[in-house]
């Protein structure tokens, strides 16, 4: 499978995003895609927020497209991500199953 642009989005104010990074470079390792080409990107302003279409940290993007599409209404800004799991939890983390999808998702031709 072609490597996937996978984009890392964060926050300094986000206590879970070294924790959202290590575990998606442990999902694209097992993917079989390199970690190290994750491209990461430090959202500081308003002005990033605004260029990036920033929802939250963690955001994870593969080919431009969010792991996990934002609720509607949800506002972007410099905060930290809320993630709705299966199960009706939440999580300040995403579903690994969900990142899995987004990559494998890439890796298919389009139709």
């Amino acid at each position: 499978m072609p490597q996937p642009l996978v984009e890392f989005l964060w926050w300094k104010g986000c206590p879970s995003w070294e924790r959202a990074l290590a575990d998606l470079r442990a999902v694209m390792a097992e993917s079989d895609l390199d970690p190290e080409a994750i491209e990461v990107k430090r959202i500081e302003t308003d002005a990033d927020v605004q260029r990036e279409s920033f929802f939250g940290s963690p955001t994870i993007r593969v080919d431009g497209q969010d792991v996990q599409s934002p609720a509607e209404g949800e506002p972007m800004g410099l905060a930290c991500r809320v993630y709705r799991r299966p199960d009706g939890s939440v999580s300040p983390l995403p579903d690994p199953d969900d990142v899995r999808t987004a990559l494998r998702r890439a890796g298919q031709p389009a139709t």
